[in-house]
């Protein structure tokens, strides 16, 4: 009777017959159909990796935004607190009525919100100012987007109200639309929904996320932007935000206000478009990567 391990040893050369002997056999057909099916699934894998990896940064990065928006939103809001009592009452004193200004916004996904402002016209400005007429029914009437939004001076404002929008001091309440989450600190400005047919096709992507307190166009030329080198600013920005691009236009925003940069319209209404190489470095970039995306 031989050794274990001598009869494990001559059992090797066994093996390995067996092994040769069914790998030189031809596969049948439904063993081929088997083998191709792991190559089919790792090209569904690979593909559904990138996906999977867009997903997880975009939740991601709407995680870090709610959270920017209810923390830095509470902070600039009690910080905001006594520079708001004090314009809503010099407001008061100039002029009558309610300090504040209620006016109904498009937000995300076109649904209605009140945005807080400052009033920095008289109250009964339609009354007293008639022949100044309906700015975004003039809007609409042009018929184009070649046009700024502001005058450099409305007889509607008052002197208080000129002050405060200067300063951007009327959109400090706006601060309370971001803690109550009908808007975002960075994101295109809301619009009213009678100058919402301006944006045409353009207008489903525009609300496509939250507005905002400041914006990309609001830095990079602001009233001076015609409506659209506005529109065309924030597309962009729709297409390329990030937590670091939003953490640039807040920064951006705190010298634009502090300076009181780009503040004034041009007079008319209806105004030329200004020369491409009068905007800012930041504003031509938006505009030439719009372009490239459209």
């Amino acid at each position: 009777m031989g050794s274990p391990m001598r009869s494990k040893l001559e059992l090797v050369p066994k093996l390995h017959e067996e092994s040769a002997a069914t790998h030189a056999r031809p596969a049948s057909a439904p063993e081929r159909v088997l083998f191709l099916v792991p190559a089919e699934s790792d090209d569904k894998h690979s593909g559904a990796m990138p996906r999977a990896l867009g997903r997880i940064r975009s939740a991601g990065y709407r995680l870090l935004k709610q959270s920017l928006d209810l923390v830095l939103g509470s902070i600039l809001l009690c910080c905001s607190l006594p520079v708001i009592i004090a314009a809503a009452i010099a407001i008061r004193v100039e002029s009558r009525g309610n300090p504040f200004f209620i006016q109904p916004r498009l937000g995300l996904n076109g649904k209605m919100f009140g945005i807080f402002k400052l009033r920095s016209m008289y109250i009964d400005a339609r009354e007293r100012f008639p022949e100044v007429g309906d700015f975004g029914k003039d809007f609409i009437k042009h018929g184009g987007l070649d046009f700024h939004v502001h005058r450099d001076r409305d007889p509607r404002i008052t002197r208080v109200g000129s002050f405060i929008r200067k300063t951007s001091i009327d959109e400090l309440p706006n601060f309370l639309n971001v803690v109550l989450g009908s808007m975002s600190l960075v994101g295109p400005r809301p619009e009213t929904s009678d100058l919402a047919v301006l944006y045409g096709d353009c207008l489903d992507k525009y609300l496509s996320v939250k507005p905002g307190v400041t914006c990309k166009s609001k830095v990079s030329g602001r009233d001076r932007l015609t409506k659209e080198e506005t529109i065309r600013i924030d597309l962009a920005y729709i297409e390329n935000r990030s937590t670091v691009t939003d953490l640039k236009i807040l920064w951006e925003t705190f010298w634009c206000v502090l300076w009181c940069r780009n503040v004034v319209g041009e007079n008319p209404v209806i105004a030329h478009k200004p020369h491409t190489d009068e905007l800012n470095e930041s504003a031509q970039l938006c505009i030439a990567n719009a372009d490239k995306q459209a």
